[in-house]
């Protein structure tokens, strides 16, 4: 069977967006600059406007990810198992996406989406009979230098062993995702009311060059 896009479209859509925030961003600090220091009122305009939109698609994706956020976990996943499935070492094309996850399973201490169970449908540890185990997985800090691709088993099973012979975390990536959004959700939005803030002083701000600039240019027009 051939793996299955490692893709959605509301993540697609995401990626999207975020790519066209950083370009708006750049064009933005750049139109920002320019009209400050030539005092060029149409350039602070249009920095007010790059203001303006970055901070309406930030709420706008603010309201996808809360009104959606079931159905982006149930896209993230179908993702996620099924990179579980194909996870191979070996494979330099999917090396940066394996990282990733294995990255994402050593720091939040847990295996699997759901638990480590899944890692059992991986091709290469289903061919060695779960001999092995995903490094990344484990609970063990030995096994955790090796940063990813898995791990042998160093106690001998009789026949087929199984995740439970694993010393692997026992928790699924899904759960703690969940507890370190809501450990760090203080922090996360303080972060994001943060930007807010300085999006708006930095239209407050293009607002009053504006008018300054006016104000000078209306002083310097001789009077009839």
């Amino acid at each position: 069977l051939a793996p299955t896009e490692m893709s959605s479209p509301s993540l697609k859509t995401g990626a999207y967006i975020l790519i066209g925030v950083g370009a708006l961003t750049m064009l933005m600090g750049f139109l920002g600059c320019l009209g400050a220091v030539n005092e060029i009122r149409c350039l602070l305009g249009l920095y007010f406007t790059c203001l303006m939109i970055i901070l309406l698609a930030q709420i706008a994706a603010a309201l996808v990810i809360y009104f959606q956020k079931e159905t982006l976990k149930v896209e993230l996943s179908d993702i996620v198992v099924d990179l579980i499935e194909n996870y191979d070492p070996s494979d330099e094309e999917k090396r940066n996406l394996q990282d990733a996850w294995d990255y994402v399973q050593t720091q939040i201490a847990c295996c699997g989406w759901t638990g480590a169970k899944e890692w059992e449908n991986n091709e290469i540890l289903r061919n060695k009979s779960n001999t092995e185990y995903p490094c990344s997985c484990s609970n063990r800090s030995k096994d955790l230098e090796e940063g990813g691709g898995f791990c042998n088993l160093e106690d001998p099973v009789n026949g087929t062993a199984t995740y439970a012979d694993w010393p692997v975390h026992e928790q699924g990536c899904m759960d703690g995702v969940e507890q370190w959004l809501k450990d760090n959700l203080g922090i996360i939005l303080g972060v994001c009311t943060g930007v807010a803030v300085i999006e708006l002083l930095g239209m407050i701000l293009s607002i009053s060059l504006c008018k300054n600039i006016h104000s000078e240019d209306y002083t310097k027009v001789p009077k009839s």
